[in-house]
């Protein structure tokens, strides 16, 4: 009888051996202020849309490793970090990982993001808008920007509030670890 115990002990524990990927070992340079959660937790089940009008939500990117941020046109510091990200898209985004921009603003509208990506340049990343700010709202967020990674399985694994260099090395290590699970 111990030995079914023992067996079954041992089948349980590695029933989950790929471990989830240590990002708090990664929290150095432009990453300190990352914000890493011991437990997952589950995305909004809110709706946000692009710039044709239609309607997305977080889970439709479940399989994919997403960075999600949260910006305004009139956020300076959101404005000063959106080339960083539309460089780490165009870097390493794919088939397996990307980057969802969401301006999540009553005030902003498609045409002011369409003309801010203009004036930048940026053509990697979409024109999502939130303008109902339900979404920032649900996931407790301060103050823009805000940015979350998500997990393959759509579960939010981190969170930084404020600005950083998301085309960073220390930014692409996060991501890569995410990548790897």
């Amino acid at each position: 009888m111990l030995r079914l115990f023992v067996l079954y002990t041992a089948l349980a524990l590695c029933a989950n051996a790929a471990p989830a990927a240590d990002l708090s070992a990664l929290k150095t340079g432009e990453m300190r202020k990352l914000a890493v959660f011991s437990e997952p937790l589950p995305l909004p089940e809110i709706p946000f849309v692009d710039e044709t009008g239609t309607s997305h939500r977080l889970a439709d990117y479940r399989g994919k490793v997403v960075l999600l941020n949260l910006w305004a046109t009139w956020c300076a510091p959101c404005r000063k970090e959106m080339p960083d990200i539309a460089a780490l898209q165009a870097e390493i985004g794919g088939a397996d990982f990307t980057v969802l921009t969401v301006a999540s603003s009553n005030r902003d509208t498609q045409t002011k993001v369409a003309a801010f990506f203009e004036k930048q340049g940026i053509t990697q990343l979409p024109r999502m808008i939130d303008e109902t700010e339900r979404l920032p709202r649900a996931l407790g967020v301060p103050g823009l920007p805000a940015t979350f990674l998500i997990d393959r399985k759509g579960q939010i694994v981190a969170q930084l509030f404020g600005p950083a260099n998301w085309s960073s090395p220390e930014a692409k290590a996060v991501i890569a670890a995410l990548r790897a699970e």
